[in-house]
């Protein structure tokens, strides 16, 4: 199943702002620091959230991450669309649909976790992330 959810960045709170929205929403609660998650960064952020899931229900997601210290962050300007699963097939015409006219930060590609990953803004500002799910073990 492909999914469409919300994906908030926060500036090195994410993992006090995911646990108040445990309180209010339940559900099962996933942080993944940018140490755990294998991403490249200053030793400094190795403790903040580079991937943050609460797992609601089946159909409900809400992600999130901290901001890394190079990246910049703008109260207003800090959701973005993520669509995520394990189609391949779909996910890529998704992404070459709205790559077209895009700027790319991330082309699609081989991520650290093990799945396809890409970010984009398209062409009316609205920022993309694309999460091809890895081949299960």
């Amino acid at each position: 199943m492909t999914r469409i959810n919300p994906y908030i960045s926060f500036k090195d709170n994410a993992s006090e702002a995911m646990e108040f929205y445990k309180t209010v929403f339940n559900g099962k609660l996933t942080l993944t620091t940018f140490k755990e998650g294998g991403a490249p960064s200053d030793p400094s952020q190795d403790s903040k959230i580079m991937h943050a899931v609460l797992e609601i229900s089946n159909e409900m997601l809400f992600m999130a991450a901290d901001t890394p210290s190079g990246m910049e962050y703008v109260p207003g300007k800090n959701i973005s669309m993520s669509l995520g699963g394990e189609n391949e097939d779909e996910l890529r015409g998704y992404w070459e649909k709205l790559a077209v006219g895009a700027v790319i930060e991330q082309p699609l590609a081989q991520a650290p976790w093990g799945d396809t990953f890409g970010m984009l803004t398209d062409k009316f500002g609205i920022h993309w992330l694309v999460n091809i799910s890895g081949k299960k073990a």
